[in-house]
């Protein structure tokens, strides 16, 4: 191998240690808050609600990673718009980003040349772009959102039709059951608590607690031989169950922001914080590649999805 591909490769490593470490300590550093950043969607100080975020050029959704990376600028900033664009493409547009603004990271996939038994082999690597939200443009003008009054909310579950034909269309079997929610993999099963044994919070009604849960194992049904095929824990508690929770975390909250629903409330909240701080300073590279499975989750329940 020549020096300048030993030289490459070892840029690309740096770099690619360096991308990892800065996405996983931006997730940490909103957990610290007390903030879940996959909490989604929520209402900013302005009272605007927040769905995915999309790139303005392109009107692609952001996928992986770079959802929640996107979150939680927003959150730290309030912008009250999920549009998104490089500096290059906002200046296509004949936009210009307000003075002192900062992009905000995002990552995606390149690959470089190496020589592997002396064939040329294009190895994929990760690389980070900075974009800027539609509220950094100085053509931006704040839009007085109206005022929302919260109604209180019921503890009765109510049928949301647009979700409920969603998951028909996957033909996951669901079962209701007097405990707790969970996915059976050697019966290919969902269990779901009866709708009239959820409860409304101060933050999050009946009907939004019982649609998140049933996200959250729908998530875990992906996982099966049979469709995504990911890594089964062994035991309780162990890395790889620790990894298929945060994939169905994750997957659950893109979901909800699909159907706007909210996740704001957790129980235990200090405790399920801390759980994932430990897990994520223990592996820097677990956050990008959940997300990753979280979105291939969710594009595996929109292709069950009728034309």
């Amino acid at each position: 191998m020549s020096l300048n591909h030993i030289s490459q490769s070892v840029n690309v490593f740096i770099q690619k240690k360096d991308i990892y470490q800065q996405v996983t300590d931006t997730i940490i550093t909103q957990l610290e808050k007390g903030i879940v950043p996959w909490s989604c969607p929520w209402k900013s100080n302005t009272g605007f609600s927040f769905s995915m975020p999309f790139n303005h050029e392109s009107g692609k959704k952001y996928q992986g990673i770079n959802i929640v990376l996107l979150w939680c600028a927003a959150m730290d900033k309030d912008y009250t718009c999920n549009e998104w664009a490089t500096f290059k493409q906002w200046s296509f547009k004949k936009e210009r980003i307000r003075k002192g603004e900062k992009g905000t990271t995002i990552i995606y996939y390149d690959t470089y040349e190496k020589e592997v038994d002396g064939k040329i082999e294009n190895v994929p690597f990760v690389k980070s772009s900075y974009v800027f939200n539609r509220c950094q443009l100085e053509s931006y003008v704040s839009k007085e959102q109206p005022s929302i009054i919260e109604s209180e909310a019921m503890s009765v579950v109510e049928p949301i039709k647009t979700i409920d034909k969603f998951i028909a269309n996957t033909d996951a079997y669901i079962e209701n059951a007097d405990y707790g929610a969970c996915y059976i993999g050697g019966t290919d099963k969902i269990y779901m608590p009866y709708p009239s044994q959820f409860v409304s919070t101060e933050t999050t009604s009946a009907t939004h607690h019982y649609y998140a849960t049933l996200f959250h194992e729908l998530i875990h049904w992906t996982g099966h031989p049979s469709r995504l095929n990911r890594e089964r824990h062994k035991k309780f508690g162990d890395k790889v169950y620790a990894n298929e929770e945060l994939i169905a975390e994750l997957g659950a909250a893109f979901l909800c922001s699909e159907f706007n629903i909210s996740t704001r409330d957790y129980k235990n909240q200090a405790s399920y914080i801390a759980h994932w701080l430990s897990v994520l300073k223990e592996n820097k590279y677990c956050i990008i590649k959940a997300a990753s499975e979280a979105s291939k989750a969710v594009g595996l329940l929109k292709k069950l999805q009728p034309e």
